[in-house]
C-alpha cells in the first residue's frame, strides 16, 4: 500500500508537470491497487472491534461501504481519462516524452516489487490474490505508457499518450464494476456469487433424519464472512443435537460458511384415520 501511494503521488506530480494523460491514467490504476489493499486492512481492522448492543454484527459492513464509495469514485474516474482521451485525440497536446518514460520506467519496477511482495502470500489468502493480479495489471498499463512514450520520443506522434491512456481507462471500469456489483450485491443480501443455493438445500436435506428444508437464506457480512439461516424439518424421535453437529460440520467444510442459525422442527406424525365399520 505505501509503495502504491507514494509512487502514485509521484505519477500524479510529473503527469501533471509533463501533461501526460497516460501517466495520469497510470496513477489511477495505482488507486485502484490503493483502495483494494486499504479495503482489506480496514476489514482487519474493523473485524477486530467487538459487537456491541446497537450493532450485534459489529462493523463487518464498513467494508462494504467504503468498496461502494470507492467504486463509485473510481467509476467516475475513469470516465473522465476516456473523455479527455477522446478530447485529445482531436486536439494536439505538447508532451515532455523524456520524464513520461523514466517515471514510467520506475512504476513497472514498483509494480513488480510489489507483485515479488505479494507473491508468497496470494496462494493463501484470497484478499491478498486479487491484490497480487491487480499489481499485475498495473505492470501491464505502466508498459503501455512506457511503449507510448518511446513512440513519442521516436515518432513526436504524441496522440499515442491519449490512445494508452484510453486503454487504461478500459482496463479500470471493468474491474470497478465488478466491485461495485460485489457491494450492492451484499448490502441486498444476496446469495454469495459463488456460492449455490439449490446446492446448500440439497447439502441440508442429505443429513440423517431430515425431511424438509424451507425458508433457506444465506447473505455475505462481509469479505469471506458468510452467514445462513434456515428452519430444518426432522423426523420425531431424532435427536436435535445429532442434527445441528452434522449440519454445521457439512455447512463449514463444503460451503465454507461458519455463522449458521438453524431451527429444528419435529414433523408431526400422520394420523390415522379409522373409519367405523356399519
Amino acid at each position: 500500500m505505501v509503495l502504491s501511494t507514494s509512487f502514485m503521488a509521484v505519477q500524479v506530480v510529473v503527469g501533471w508537470w509533463t501533461n501526460s494523460l497516460a501517466l495520469l491514467a497510470d496513477a489511477a490504476h495505482l488507486l485502484v491497487d490503493a483502495a483494494g489493499v486499504g479495503l482489506s486492512l480496514l476489514a482487519v481492522w474493523f473485524a477486530e472491534r467487538p459487537a456491541t448492543p446497537e450493532k450485534t454484527y459489529g462493523y463487518y459492513r464498513v467494508e462494504i461501504l467504503a468498496a461502494l464509495v470507492n467504486g463509485v469514485v473510481l467509476c467516475v474516474l475513469a470516465i473522465v481519462i476516456l473523455v479527455e482521451a477522446s478530447e485529445r485525440l482531436r486536439v494536439r497536446h505538447e508532451i515532455s516524452a523524456g520524464p513520461v518514460l523514466v517515471v514510467a520506467a520506475a512504476a513497472l519496477g514498483v509494480n513488480l516489487l510489489a507483485a515479488w511482495l505479494l507473491r508468497a502470500g496470494s496462494a493463501e489468502s484470497l484478499n491478498v490474490r486479487g491484490a497480487y493480479l491487480e499489481v499485475l495489471g498495473d505492470a501491464l498499463s505502466s508498459g503501455a505508457v512506457i511503449v507510448a512514450a518511446v513512440l513519442m520520443l521516436l515518432t513526436g506522434w504524441t496522440v499515442v499518450d491519449a490512445l494508452a491512456s484510453g486503454v487504461i481507462g478500459l482496463l479500470i471500469l471493468p474491474r470497478t464494476f465488478a466491485l461495485l456489483k460485489q457491494a450492492v450485491n451484499v448490502l441486498l443480501e444476496g446469495v454469495p456469487a459463488h456460492l449455490n443455493l439449490a446446492e446448500i438445500e440439497d447439502a441440508l436435506r442429505g443429513a440423517r433424519g431430515v425431511k424438509r428444508v424451507h425458508d433457506l437464506h444465506v447473505w455475505t457480512l462481509t469479505s469471506g464472512r458468510e452467514a445462513m439461516s434456515a428452519h430444518v424439518e426432522v423426523e420425531p424421535g431424532t435427536p436435535a443435537s445429532r442434527v445441528l453437529d452434522e449440519l454445521h460440520v457439512v455447512l463449514h467444510a463444503r460451503f465454507g460458511i461458519d455463522h449458521t442459525t438453524i431451527q429444528i422442527e419435529n414433523v408431526a406424525p400422520a394420523l390415522l384415520q379409522i373409519t367405523p365399520r356399519s
